[in-house]
């Protein structure tokens, strides 16, 4: 979901307890771990910095070390009993209590996530928003998944099943969706009575230490949740090696992803992956060009591309494949590229100066192969030296190409000129990934076909490839997930065992 390319460890250093915000030279105290209960301070911070203006440090959180992941995971064993043993409802209406208070918060968490990620506030406050849903739709799944009884073959017998928590699991989540991605992990984990060890992304750590707050303030008992952060492979590492490691969900890059399914392989620990995605849209010849087009400038450009489901390849067949360029160039072309405070902005800014290197490094690699350079490719400078990139679009690119099949994570979308719909459907699947894919038609034969035979795990029809609602399944096919699905139903599948359970009267 986020970049294969392995990132620099944060910025981790010593400090007396207080550092600068960067906004107004105003001290601020870095957010503490939370282990157990206790609000730990470790002497050393990381750091998250306004990629609009990099030389701002928008707020610190403490540094862990890995005898603080072993205390953190320590504490969740000791408190999983009690949690598994709390009702249902009474951990439903713990999730509801914190949905409100983040629903309170909206706007300050908002304003923040946009200063720490680079998405625009509009985007902001969707994701707010999203996560807000997520925590009210698993509070109630909370009293609502229980089991179910079978008839058996015996008429004296009960026959039924319960569906009981794993016990402490870990949860490592992204730099991408700050607020949204640990919430659809963090609440099913908490509703089926898990208790918790979260790592969120070091690159953007606020957002998931301040949904973390909302959830202990709404009243979930010490140990339930703890909270660490630090370089991802020495803390990340010891969050995913834990002894009392029972189940752990992550999302992050395919080559962290097959890191942990062959740990996981060896210690028998249960295993949610969600990785990366090359996402296709498919365009043809009768569909309604201007919701096309629409649709495929939000989804490629939108959240400055940095979306695991993000539109990256656009299939078009012959008959419209002009009138589609034109209009997506000027549509693209029209995006305002700035400050993502800036209500009239469309497109913030990369995450950091590393993605913004990686996006770079691709632009080198289309050049050499040779593709068409439609619009963009260069790096935009009207809001001072943050990672501001322009919409970029290239035209006739080979399927085979890196950036025909690599996943870019950037403004970046690769057309491709396709006969009909059995060849979209062959390029389409050409690649390594399988996460979302979508069609624009107005012939409903040719839709159920391709949702029937395309290979992604989330299918559009005259719609964007993103986007995802919490009590539908979330996950891909093929290098893109691993393991169980995500939200919804699915969810009780990867935080329970399912145990079944025979009641036969005493013999006489």
């Amino acid at each position: 979901m986020t970049s294969p390319i392995s990132r620099p460890a944060p910025r981790a250093r010593r400090a007396p307890g207080r550092r600068p915000a960067g906004d107004g030279g105003q001290a601020t105290a870095a957010l503490p771990l939370v282990i157990g209960g206790e609000r730990r301070e470790t002497g050393a911070v990381v750091e998250s910095r306004d990629p609009a203006h990099p030389e701002t440090v928008v707020g610190t959180v403490a540094a862990a070390s890995p005898a603080d992941v072993r205390d953190a995971f320590a504490a969740a064993r000791a408190a999983a009993d009690g949690w598994r043993r709390t009702p249902g409802p009474a951990r439903g209406e713990i999730l509801f209590r914190a949905a409100e208070i983040v629903a309170a918060r909206a706007e300050q968490l908002a304003t923040e996530l946009t200063r720490e990620e680079g998405k625009t506030l509009r985007e902001a406050r969707a994701e707010v928003a999203r996560g807000v849903a997520v925590l009210r739709y698993h509070a109630g799944e909370a009293s609502r998944r229980g089991g179910a009884v079978y008839p058996s073959a015996s008429h004296e017998r009960l026959l039924y099943s319960v569906r009981e928590p794993l016990g402490v699991v870990g949860v490592i989540t992204p730099w991408n969706f700050p607020i949204a991605i640990p919430l659809w992990k963090l609440a099913p984990a908490l509703a089926h009575g898990n208790a918790v060890v979260f790592k969120p992304s070091e690159v953007t750590p606020l957002g998931g230490f301040r949904v973390a707050e909302a959830l202990i303030e709404a009243g979930l008992p010490d140990g339930v949740l703890n909270v660490v952060c630090g370089d991802p492979e020495q803390i990340g590492g010891a969050v995913a090696g834990d002894r009392e490691l029972d189940g752990l969900s992550f999302t992050g890059s395919v080559r962290v992803g097959d890191l942990l399914r062959r740990r996981a392989a060896e210690s028998r620990v249960k295993l949610q992956l969600e990785l990366g995605g090359k996402n296709p849209v498919i365009v043809l010849d009768d569909a309604d060009l201007d919701l096309a087009v629409a649709e495929t400038v939000r989804g490629a450009l939108h959240a400055t591309g940095q979306k695991c489901t993000a539109t990256s390849r656009v299939l078009v067949t012959p008959g419209i494949v002009d009138a589609f360029v034109e209009r997506l160039l000027r549509a693209a072309g029209a995006l305002r590229v700035g400050d993502p405070l800036d209500p009239a902005t469309a497109i913030g800014p990369l995450v950091s100066g590393a993605q913004h290197a990686r996006f770079e490094q691709y632009l080198a690699v289309a050049a050499q192969e040779g593709h068409e350079l439609a619009l963009g490719g260069r790096r935009e400078r009207a809001d001072g030296d943050g990672w501001f990139v322009s919409p970029t679009v290239y035209l006739d690119v080979d399927p085979a190409s890196r950036i025909g099949r690599e996943e870019v994570f950037g403004p970046l979308v690769a057309v491709m000129p396709v006969d009909d719909l059995d060849a979209a459907l062959a390029v389409a699947d050409a690649v390594e990934f399988g996460l979302s894919a979508s069609l624009f038609t107005r012939d409903v034969g040719q839709a159920l076909r391709f949702a029937r035979e395309v290979r992604a795990g989330m299918v559009h029809v005259n719609s964007e490839t993103t986007g995802a609602e919490p009590q539908a399944p979330f996950g891909g096919m093929k290098a893109s997930s691993a393991g169980y699905r995500e939200q919804g139903d699915a969810a009780a599948e990867f935080f329970t065992h399912l145990k079944t359970v025979n009641v036969d009267p005493p013999r006489a």
